[in-house]
């Protein structure tokens, strides 16, 4: 099948005109797929194609459908900008930002928004051709399901280190859709099989490298596929997905801040679109799911900017995730994990030290243990037995020198209970998942594990979430960045041997697989200052996350 592929994807280097007549210089690079023709951009040594319709516009009668393969069309495309973002929902900093000695605002600033979003960009060495066989990185960006767009981490920077490192790699990126539109779930949508369609957009987009990526110079059969935050839940989600059959289409994993978590079911999402339905005037339609595809766009945006974000009291029970449909999923996809059902393939997979903290400040009303102990129950275990729950507040006591941001001793108590609210919710979200799964895959797979304590300091929030980005993309010494483009090439995220010190910052470290030592597992750890890293055992709070992942699995 790839050698076919091969044969429609023509390189072009002579003179081309857009339909408009205009000349095009030879130097644009070129690509022609099945579908139509793109002009990119080179930029130093890499050539980019952005802003590619990788699927039809999801718009009408495909408003909230599974992606449809991309539309053919004569002339050429001009993939020089990134396309437009899938719709965000709102999100605002909590109240309490006035009083914070930073701005922790986070309310999207993308002016080009449209439900027609769903595009792809490749970044590749300028000099790449068919036959060239580069391994791929597919990024998949992090948002809470709410917000993110590809565009916010370019990829220019990796592919030329990947150069410096003589281990070319080519990255891609692709938008999915986002909350309602692509998260709705109701007894609705199940019964319309179109459940969780932002993972199958994600899903749909890996399928588009299969088929494309070596008309760019790539190799299909090396892909890696890398996300944070919501990506990297969505890397964890697309490991347990057809009970662990890849299909193909990766051949290692990154989950940086993410791990396949307890999902609720459906019905949990019922109340939400409920609510769209009333919002658009569709209540008392004999077909609901009908009417609000017909609403307009803007109309669903407003009701979907009435319903609670990541930065609010309900905090990670998001109005706007995926949920156990019976369709894709079928179980908890921990106990996915834990049956074996999941893609048997190499992975890297990390947390920030203090991952509550940031999510924690829409919630400072709760004050007492009471308060704790019910917000914990309501938002996180309803169906948590009162014996449970004790044995929750026991893991996780008052104590704020125990609390996130950690190691911080009493200082930053913003309110009696958010150290405590921030170092469950931490523990929930990545790091009992993130144990789970390194304690299960890493019988069966290759793993690496990290963590990331660098800004301590910063006042409340410590090694916040997303802190670590700007190492593994831009502005950062270049260790995450090396162990990221390591582990593409060779499936190691370790320097490859002989390499100059000057040249690689992984040069003479030895990073040891977390199963290399079944008592204390080795963490890669970033520290302060940069570049300064050693390693850490996997031995923190391990009572607490085990009865977390105890808890979890209980789940629906």
């Amino acid at each position: 099948m790839r050698s076919s592929q091969v044969n429609f994807a023509l390189i072009f280097t002579a003179f081309i005109r857009h339909a408009a007549g205009a000349a095009v210089a030879s130097s644009a690079p070129i690509v022609a797929l099945q579908y139509g023709s793109f002009q990119g951009v080179t930029t130093g040594n890499v050539a980019s194609f952005l802003g590619m319709p990788y699927a039809q516009a999801p718009v009408g009668d495909l408003r909230f459908a599974p992606p449809q393969p991309p539309q053919a069309f004569e002339g050429l495309y001009n993939a020089t900008a990134y396309g437009a973002a899938c719709f965000q929902q709102a999100n605002t900093a909590p109240a309490i930002d006035s009083t914070l000695p930073f701005n922790l605002s986070s309310g999207s600033t993308l002016t080009n928004q449209s439900e027609n979003c769903l595009f792809v960009n490749v970044l590749k060495p300028a000099s790449a051709v068919p036959g060239d066989d580069i391994p791929v990185l597919f990024w998949i960006y992090g948002g809470g399901f709410e917000q993110g767009d590809s565009s916010g981490n370019p990829g220019n920077e990796i592919v030329e280190r990947s150069l410096v490192l003589n281990e070319p790699i080519i990255f891609v990126s692709v938008n999915y859709r986002l909350n309602a539109f692509g998260f709705l779930a109701s007894e609705e949508v199940a019964q319309a099989g179109l459940t969780n369609i932002g993972l199958r957009d994600q899903r749909f987009g890996m399928q588009w490298v299969n088929q494309y990526i070596s008309a760019f110079g790539g190799d299909p059969s090396k892909v890696t596929i890398w996300g944070e935050s919501a990506g990297a839940f969505s890397v964890g989600f697309q490991l347990v997905l057809d009970n662990g059959d890849p299909q193909g289409l990766f051949r290692a994993a990154v989950m940086e801040s993410g791990s396949p978590y307890a999902l609720r079911n459906v019905s949990a999402g019922q109340p939400y679109y409920d609510l769209l339905v009333d919002y658009t005037g569709c209540t008392g339609q004999s077909d609901t799911l009908a009417c609000l595809r017909e609403a307009p766009a803007e109309q669903i945006l407003a009701a979907v900017n009435m319903t609670p974000n990541s930065r609010d009291y309900t905090e990670h029970n998001l109005a706007w995730q995926p949920r156990l449909d019976g369709d894709l999923f079928i179980q908890n996809p921990q106990r996915s994990v834990l049956m074996g059902q999941y893609a048997k393939v190499p992975i890297i997979s990390g947390d920030c030290d203090d991952e509550g903290t940031l999510f924690s400040l829409g919630n400072i009303n709760v004050t007492t243990d009471e308060e704790f102990l019910t917000y914990i129950n309501i938002e996180y275990l309803p169906d948590a037995s009162p014996i449970e729950m004790l044995a929750v507040g026991a893991a996780y006591p008052e104590d704020p020198s125990l609390g996130s941001p950690f190691d911080t001793g009493d200082a930053n108590q913003l309110t009696p209970q958010f150290k405590r609210i921030a170092a469950f919710t931490g523990d929930w979200q990545f790091e009992s998942p993130r144990r789970l799964v390194l304690e299960t895959m890493s019988r069966t797979q290759d793993a690496w594990a990290y963590l990331y304590r660098r800004g301590k300091s910063t006042p409340y929030l410590g090694a916040y979430h997303s802190s670590d980005l700007s190492d593994f993309f831009r502005d950062g010494d270049y260790i995450g960045m090396d162990a990221i483009i390591n582990f593409a090439t060779n499936l190691d995220p370790n320097a490859a041997p002989g390499l100059a010190p000057n040249v690689s910052y992984l040069s003479g470290v030895n990073w040891e697989q977390w199963a290399s030592d079944p008592v204390a597992p080795p963490l890669l750890t970033f520290q302060d200052p940069a570049p300064a890293i050693n390693f850490t055992t996997d031995t923190f709070r391990d009572g607490p996350t085990t009865l977390l992942a105890t808890l979890a699995l209980q789940m629906p």
